[in-house]
């Protein structure tokens, strides 16, 4: 995400504590480890799950078997909403990145809490135009921008989302493998290891294995112009 553009509001964080209570009174929590499928693309499900804690990664599946990372999302996120309000099958599939905890709700339930409490219908509608708005910018990335300026967004959104500061700079702790990476910019394996290379040799970055440390943020986000 470039400085400057609108971070899109998770509906978790923005409920008042009554409409919280409601909400969590209609579902039950769980916890999943890392790798579980919470949603399967092309599936039904009848139920809407919000990330209390841990990470998740949203994809598609290309028909060679390709995996089409589309977004990530943490704590306060809203997962299944779609499905719930057109009753059309899941549009991509949803996978724990590491011990997450959540609540599951009935997609019924679910739309019952919207109507009893109208203000969170148009938070639900702030969520949706912002995460058209975002999928647009990334359109825009991979019509305009080389494999070494999209990497460079993803690290950079990576690290003003979920970065940690520590003394060295911006620790990255998300276990994103540089496949997945790969299949959220949308080049090979290869091309996404020589722009983490050529980061490293320029001092904006250090690699370990499932870390990112981000030593130069500013150097980072010139790679994205």
């Amino acid at each position: 995400m470039e400085r400057g553009a609108a971070a899109v509001p998770e509906f978790g964080a923005e409920l008042t504590e009554r409409e919280w209570a409601d909400l969590t009174r209609h579902g039950r929590r769980r916890q999943l480890t890392t790798g579980t499928p919470l949603f399967l693309e092309g599936t039904h499900s009848d139920t809407v799950i919000l990330v209390i804690s841990g990470r998740v990664k949203v994809f598609s599946s290309a028909e060679d078997g390709t995996e089409v990372v589309l977004a990530v999302r943490g704590p306060g996120a809203l997962l299944g909403e779609w499905a719930a309000i057109d009753e059309q099958p899941r549009s991509a599939s949803v996978w724990s990145m590491e011990l997450v905890e959540v609540l599951v709700v009935d997609s019924r339930e679910f739309i019952a809490f919207l109507h009893d409490h109208p203000r969170t219908m148009w938070l639900l509608l702030r969520i949706f135009t912002g995460r058209l708005r975002d999928a647009d910018r990334k359109r825009v990335e991979f019509g305009v921008y080389d494999t070494m300026s999209r990497v460079a967004h993803r690290l950079v959104e990576l690290a003003e989302r979920f970065g940690e500061p520590t003394e060295a700079g911006i620790l990255i702790t998300l276990p994103f493998t540089q496949h997945e990476l790969a299949g959220w910019v949308g080049a090979s394996r290869e091309a996404v290891a020589k722009a983490l290379r050529t980061f490293r040799a320029r001092g904006y970055l250090q690699t370990q294995r499932r870390t990112v440390t981000v030593l130069d943020i500013e150097g980072l986000r010139r790679q994205t112009h």
